[in-house]
């Protein structure tokens, strides 16, 4: 099957290359609809048994590499919209086998299987059904924070900063942001020092502290660290310790301690500042994280680990320096983006700056007006509104809330302002059925502190 690109409705100033998922996905549905109803039945299985499930129609039986490219890409995605451990696949011999070798070690997809093998502490499998045979979807239904009572601490992980706010009642008493540099530091006695000073700051301006609430990057899985750039110096036979830090802090404090991933507090904040459910967050920061809460107002147990999931579909775009892959959401939706396209808009950084610095250099230039800066998260705007669509294939939402560094200043203003664009003119059927929000400016910068805050019950 030969995959023609689409002339965009609305294209990125900075990146002519660019082939947005959704746009491809049409492409290919429209080729499956004159097929002979071939499927190829995608499940994804985590712990307690949750599935992620996808069905792909295709266009025939026979072996085609646009089709193999397309299957893999959208497996790809459900892996870290959800998460999982074993892979469950139905349909076209050749299809599954290709797909299967692709998560083998030494294949393509061998960092996924590796980095979830990380996270569930068991090894990657693979397993061919019939399609009668595909389990149906089923998420966890788990208690989604929202307590504010009492005196609380809440904190953010970032790569370059970390933020801390104290709560009283639901009112927040004090919020700062801290530096740090935890991607560069061998000993995790180092981070957990860090962040103990920060909450010891924070408790100076309570009169107790009844719980600590955690926002963090990496994925987190009952309140230990699985995976995180963070602590990416920190050697092997070290990182047990680095795992367990908020095990420590718990033990420390002695109160209640709960830590989520970023992604998920995004989600949370947006929740608790509108009311609303069926709500998906995007942390634009040093790398993307994502967070979801369902239609109930509760946390699903999905991975949600947005910065590897496929957002374009050009392979000639930029890899991602971790996962080694192209057109994954760290470099489309994080200050690696800003990175990427500065170039493009005329920008020239001495190779010692680094990225955060590189970032706050450009907004300070899109604050003042400038127009090179204002092309840079114009584009990242039309890949926010191209990316909404295809978010949607595999999350039900009707908000979703962006914030982060990436975000702040007028630069958010514009991402904002290109994706209602995109909405408006490729896909009007969403235009008044999903809303693409930030929260104010306060929010933005230390909301997902405050919100941490709330996680413990």
């Amino acid at each position: 099957m030969k995959v023609t690109t689409r002339r965009l409705a609305v294209t990125a100033p900075l990146d002519e290359g660019f082939r947005p998922m959704v746009d491809e996905l049409r492409a290919h549905n429209e080729a499956a609809r004159k097929g002979n109803g071939a499927t190829l039945a995608i499940a994804w299985e985590r712990d307690g048994g949750c599935i992620a499930r996808y069905d792909l129609a295709l266009p025939s039986e026979a072996e085609s590499e646009p089709v193999f490219r397309m299957a893999e890409r959208v497996v790809k995605t459900v892996h870290w919209a959800a998460g999982g451990w074993k892979l469950l696949l139905a349909g076209p011999d050749w299809l599954c086998r290709r797909i299967g070798a692709a998560y083998a070690d030494g294949g393509a997809r061998a960092f996924d299987a590796d980095l979830m093998r990380r996270v569930y502490e068991r090894s990657m499998e693979v397993e061919r059904r019939g399609l009668e045979d595909m389990p149906e979807a089923k998420d966890a239904a788990l208690t989604a924070g929202g307590h504010l009572d009492g005196c609380r601490i809440g904190f953010d992980l970032g790569a370059s900063d970390y933020k801390v706010s104290a709560v009283n009642a639901g009112k927040v008493v004090f919020s700062e942001e801290l530096h740090w540099t935890p991607g560069i530091q061998s000993d995790p006695d180092y981070h957990f020092n860090k962040l103990n000073e920060g909450l010891k700051l924070a408790a100076s301006h309570l009169p107790r502290v009844d719980a600590i609430g955690g926002s963090t990057a990496g994925l987190v899985v009952a309140n230990r660290i699985m995976v995180a750039s963070l602590f990416r110096a920190v050697p092997d036979a070290r990182f047990e310790d680095a795992r367990n830090i908020f095990l420590r802090i718990r033990k420390a404090w002695q109160v209640p301690v709960e830590v989520a991933n970023d992604g998920d507090v995004t989600a949370l904040a947006g929740a608790m500042s509108l009311g609303v459910s069926a709500i998906l967050g995007v942390a634009m920061g040093s790398s993307e994280a994502g967070g979801y809460i369902d239609r109930g107002g509760r946390l699903t147990g999905r991975v949600t680990e947005l910065a590897f999931a496929p957002v374009d579909f050009n392979p000639a775009s930029a890899a991602d320096e971790w996962s080694k892959d192209y057109g994954v959401g760290a470099m489309y939706f994080s200050q690696q983006a800003v990175n990427k396209l500065a170039p493009a808009a005329g920008f020239s950084f001495d190779a010692g700056i680094p990225l955060p610095e590189r970032l706050k250099l450009v907004q300070e230039r899109m604050n003042a007006g400038d127009e090179r800066a204002r092309r840079i998260f114009e584009t990242i705007g039309v890949y926010l509104g191209y990316t909404v669509p295809w978010y949607r294939e595999f999350y039900d939402f009707d908000s979703l809330m962006i914030l982060g560094r990436v975000t702040s200043g007028a630069g958010g203003d514009a991402i904002i302002e290109k994706a209602h664009e995109v909405l408006r003119e490729a896909f009007p059927e969403l235009k008044n059925r999903v809303k693409v929000f930030m929260p104010d400016e306060k929010a933005r910068r230390v909301g997902q502190a405050v919100a941490a805050a709330s996680l413990p019950g």
